[in-house]
C-alpha cells in the first residue's frame, strides 16, 4: 500500500520514475543507488582557475567559487587583491546559479514581492553566476565577485565554464 501511494504521488504531481537498478525481490520501487554525475577536483579546478585567467585579462582580481549539484562547495579560489567579501558572494552567485539552473543575471527583476525567494539565506540575485551543464547534466555553478561590474564576473564565470565545457560534452557520448 505504502509504494501504491508514492507511485500515485509521482503520477499526481508528473513525476517520472527513473529507471534505476532495484532490490532483487522487491516490488521493482526502491533503487539500490542512483548515479550521480559530478565534476572531479580537477575539472572544478579548471573552472575556477579559467574564471579568474579571464578576469585577470580584464584587469582585475577576484574570487572564484564552484559548487556541486547539492550546492556544496567544491574549490574556491581567491586572488591576491581580491577583497574578502568577494569570497561569500561568489559562493552565493554560484549556489544561486546552480539551484535555478540560469546565470544570476537572468534572475534581476523577477522577484518583487517583498517575501520572494531572494530573502532565502544564500540566494543571490546579481551578475557573476552561471550553471555548469553540458550534454543536459546539471553539475553545479560557478560564482565570480570582485570585479567593478557583475557583468564582468559574469563574463570571467562564462569563461570557466568554457574551459571544461568542450571535455564534459565529450564525455557525455
Amino acid at each position: 500500500m505504502k509504494h501504491y501511494w508514492a507511485l500515485a504521488l509521482c503520477v499526481t504531481a508528473g513525476i517520472q520514475m527513473p529507471s534505476l537498478a532495484t532490490a532483487e525481490g522487491s516490488s521493482g520501487t526502491q533503487p539500490l543507488f542512483v548515479n550521480v554525475k559530478r565534476l572531479s577536483l580537477d575539472t572544478a579546478l579548471r573552472v575556477a582557475q579559467a574564471a579568474i585567467e579571464q578576469c585577470r585579462k580584464e584587469g582585475v582580481q577576484v574570487s572564484a567559487t564552484v559548487v556541486d549539484r547539492g550546492g556544496q562547495v567544491q574549490v574556491v579560489l581567491r586572488d591576491v587583491l581580491a577583497a574578502d567579501l568577494s569570497l561569500r558572494v561568489s559562493q552565493q552567485k554560484a549556489y544561486t546559479a546552480m539551484s535555478f539552473n540560469m546565470a544570476t543575471s537572468a534572475l534581476e527583476g523577477q522577484f518583487k514581492t517583498p517575501y520572494s525567494v531572494p530573502k532565502v539565506e544564500g540566494v543571490l540575485v546579481a551578475p557573476g553566476g552561471v550553471p555548469i551543464i553540458a550534454g543536459g547534466v546539471s553539475y553545479g555553478g560557478v560564482g565570480v565577485s570582485g570585479a567593478p561590474s557583475g557583468e564582468t564576473d559574469e563574463k570571467c564565470a562564462r569563461a570557466g565554464v568554457a574551459a571544461v565545457a568542450d571535455d564534459l560534452d565529450m564525455a557525455q557520448q
